[in-house]
């Protein structure tokens, strides 16, 4: 399903009448943050390593039939999508589930905090990935039909932009609305990424005519990504022959599209801080 006229729409504008009409559609609560992973990293990998599946379920969307992973009660989180996805080509795309995986741990390295932690798992006697089941959110697709979005659209912006360009950077060839979840705190999370770390030189996103506008904290970890140490944290996830420099390419070219806009627009228009939490 590819929904790109959605992203190509001006989002400084909201799609809300007034911070009125939400309360109007929504009971008064205080929002949560859903990624409850931060800061907990590397327990939560280590719990979905481990935690016992009780049983699966299928999910209702999704090409690639994830299963739903229901895990024991009294643990970290209740859940996780699995995917059986061995590396190769299926209906002329290239899928794995190790792809998954390494779009979750370049998130790590990038202090993105969007992408739900993964680890590979044996689930029926395969490797497969496990990514936590991300509690309280709802799809772009969904919101897109009730109308609404976050009345802060300095803050929805400042997140797309990242988003933008972390699917532009793993190559990512299938975005849609239904990749992208949002929590009660407006809190941009991104699944799905079987079908990234391809060696595609594409930009998903076009620096100059659709992002236009990134955080200097976020392109300057994107720019100052060394191969090295990508290799020794992916590398081995990386499974498609080229994979590796079709990476570094798409993040060459993401540099020097910012640099090139910010030469003829002014780098204040062009690179903004990120708030402090």
């Amino acid at each position: 399903m590819r929904l790109m006229p959605w992203l190509l729409l001006s989002l400084a504008l909201p799609l809300l009448d007034s911070p009125a009409r939400i309360l109007a559609q929504e009971p008064a609560q205080q929002p949560t943050d859903s990624r409850i992973w931060i800061g907990k990293y590397a327990e939560f990998e280590e719990f979905l390593r481990t935690a016992k599946i009780e049983r699966t379920s299928g999910t209702s969307v999704g090409v690639t039939a994830p299963r739903h992973a229901h895990f024991a009660p009294g643990g970290l989180a209740n859940g996780a999508a699995v995917k059986r996805l061995p590396p190769g080509k299926r209906d002329g795309y290239f899928e794995s589930y190790k792809s998954e995986i390494a779009a979750y741990k370049l998130d790590r390295m990038l202090e993105l905090n969007m992408v739900p932690p993964t680890v590979e798992i044996k689930y029926e006697g395969q490797s497969a990935s496990a990514q936590l089941w991300v509690e309280n959110v709802k799809m772009l697709s969904d919101i897109q039909k009730q109308g609404v979005r976050d009345p802060n659209a300095a803050r929805w912006n400042r997140q797309l932009h990242r988003a933008q360009v972390f699917d532009s950077l793993i190559g990512n060839i299938d975005p849609n609305a239904g990749n992208w979840l949002f929590d009660p705190m407006w809190n941009f999370i991104l699944i799905d990424c079987s079908r990234c770390f391809t060696d595609t030189a594409n930009i998903q996103f076009d620096v100059k005519k659709v992002v236009k506008r990134i955080d200097r904290q976020f392109f300057d970890r994107v720019k100052s990504l060394d191969k090295d140490a990508v290799r020794r944290e992916i590398g081995d996830l990386l499974t498609e022959n080229g994979a590796m420099a079709g990476l570094f390419r798409r993040r060459d070219a993401i540099v020097k599209g910012f640099e090139e806009l910010a030469k003829s627009q002014g780098e204040a228009n062009v690179f903004e801080d990120w708030p402090s939490q």
